[in-house]
């Protein structure tokens, strides 16, 4: 869903951190900081009016608001918003359609002069394009003195030029990238879906949209597109402490530079990844991360959901709502320290604690026997809510302690970390205790499930972990269809570009209801539901609450 607000604030220029290892970055130019963030080099805010709104200033009005960090634009619906990188603005009509080599853009213009800086200045000063027609009313109009104008113009120039990391004439790279905490069997089963898809995939070309087909008489009819380009996944494994990560991730890149990263499998920490992608303008398209970083201000890494910290969100609001029939005064939660639960817990806490209820910790260490996890529970009588960020095997434990010896009112559960419908709550504990469920209900998602299970099944692949190997079969054909889009305009940036705004049209979510990405969003579903087991035993869920994007 795109930001309209924010795409009208800037309509077309009718042109239309981690320990051990830091990256050599270059400093931002001033054309570069008013583009993305509406700043000039004097650090004032960049000024424009515009015939609707009166004078604006800003980062309202910052280009990127509207043509994209990629500089390519956007087409979505009516709307169309043509790209300004240098290649598109200063590429003339009159060139000959033989010599055309122009990436496909969709939202491009080819019926109109070529820009000059002269005309360039006056189309973002005056609005008034290349061909001397006013530009849409809704196009701001800038107070650019010499200085930064030539600073904005220069950025322009430069913005899209040089080679595309892991893109050659025959071969598109991409890596998978594997923490050294994550689950083996996860990443067996992660590998043996991707490794099948790129094989498909180079088998049976995924081919471009059909209204992308050239005639061989348009502007871009020596456009690439139509080459078959193989798919390459190259398995990054890191290893060692976190500190090192980075470093080695550089040297990966260095080795072989690659278009993206897909999908991935993180343990409890996945920060250093997330920063390292980021700062090396790295797309990094739905990593299976229990425990992502909320960052919603970086760019290039795509979650489809929050995981832990969405359910912490989900159980926070149900214990805290008015009129819950009962109220709350005291919670006590039960994890492993350095697994994911530990990052859940002290989110909910720290929002529990904010609004009057007293929280305690248990801290169970990673190797501890279960009878240190059947002390800990004896203690939860004192506690009107018990909360356990557990594993199926601590889970499944939890017989050796009747419910009636807990004694608390309500049990909440960990569905990503403890199996969702799947797992092994004893029956004593099941009609007390509700599962925090970031994922749409098993009967309403069966059909989109059912389609890559039975793509695993005629593949012979294994299904040793389903939610993980799901959604890395939905990772990757997000990433074929997005590409089938681009055409050859593989630009890293417009990758996610791209991808944001197709995942909303997709019909086929996997286990999620609805996948969206407005601008600043970087999770793409946002909600879930409490539930229950309907009965001692089996996997039927009841629903508790029903489906809720907390805030």
């Amino acid at each position: 869903m795109m930001d309209w607000r924010a795409v009208c604030a800037c309509l077309l220029f009718g042109l239309g951190s981690s320990a051990g290892w830091t990256a050599a970055q270059p400093a931002a130019s001033a054309g570069e900081v008013m583009y993305l963030y509406g700043r000039l080099a004097s650090g004032a805010p960049l000024e424009a009016t515009r015939g609707v709104g009166g004078a604006t200033k800003g980062a309202e009005i910052a280009c990127v608001k509207c043509h994209r960090r990629s500089g390519l634009g956007m087409k979505e619906g009516l709307l169309v918003i043509p790209p300004i990188t240098g290649q598109y603005l200063f590429h003339s009509r009159h060139a000959a359609f033989e010599e055309a080599e122009l990436p496909y853009v969709e939202s491009a213009r080819a019926n109109r002069d070529s820009y000059t800086d002269a005309t360039l200045t006056r189309a973002i000063r005056q609005g008034i394009d290349s061909d001397g027609n006013p530009l849409g009313y809704l196009m701001p109009r800038f107070a650019l003195g010499d200085a930064d104008m030539k600073g904005l113009i220069a950025y322009l120039k430069e913005l899209g030029s040089g080679d595309i990391p892991g893109v050659t004439h025959t071969v598109l790279h991409f890596a998978t990238i594997i923490t050294p905490d994550a689950d083996p069997v996860k990443s067996r089963g992660m590998l043996d879906v991707m490794q099948q898809y790129f094989a498909d995939k180079n088998t049976f070309p995924f081919p471009p949209s059909p209204h992308m087909r050239s005639s061989g008489k348009t502007l871009y009819s020596k456009s690439m597109y139509m080459a078959n380009r193989r798919w390459q996944l190259h398995v990054w494994r890191l290893s060692g402490p976190a500190a090192t990560w980075t470093r080695q991730l550089a040297q990966d890149l260095a080795e072989q530079p690659v278009m993206a990263a897909v999908s991935g499998l993180g343990g409890s920490n996945w920060v250093p990844v997330h920063e390292f992608c980021q700062r090396e303008h790295l797309p990094c398209l739905f990593p299976n991360v229990e425990v992502p970083p909320v960052a919603n201000q970086d760019f290039y890494t795509l979650y489809f959901s929050r995981g832990v910290l969405l359910e912490a969100d989900l159980i926070a609001n149900r214990i805290s709502e008015p009129g819950a029939g009962r109220s709350v005064n005291s919670v006590l939660q039960i994890y492993r320290a350095g697994d994911s639960g530990a990052a859940a817990a002290q989110v909910l806490a720290a929002t529990l604690t904010a609004r009057g209820i007293t929280v305690r910790n248990e801290a169970l260490a990673i190797d501890a026997s279960v009878q240190r996890l059947n002390h800990a529970l004896r203690t939860a009588a004192a506690a009107d809510t018990l909360v356990l960020w557990l594993r199926p095997a601590d889970i499944a434990a939890l017989g050796e302690v009747p419910m009636a010896a807990t004694a608390p009112a309500a049990v909440y559960l960990s569905g990503l970390m403890g199996g969702l419908e799947n797992a092994p709550l004893p029956a004593s504990w099941r009609s007390n205790t509700r599962i925090a469920y970031p994922f749409d209900l098993p009967d309403h998602s069966r059909v989109r499930v059912n389609l890559p299970l039975q793509w695993f099944s005629i593949r012979h692949i294994p299904l040793v972990a389903e939610q993980v190997q799901v959604d890395t079969y939905l990772a990757c054909g997000l990433l074929a269809e997005t590409l089938s889009h681009m055409a050859d305009t593989f630009a890293r940036d417009y990758l996610v570009e791209r991808t944001e705004t197709m995942i909303e049209h997709r019909m086929m979510t996997g286990p999620y209801p609805r996948l969206t990405l407005a601008e600043g969003q970087r999770f793409a579903s946002k909600g879930g539901y409490l539930v229950r087991f309907a009965g001692a035993a089996g996997t039927k869920l009841i629903v508790d609450r029903e489906w809720t994007i907390p805030q």
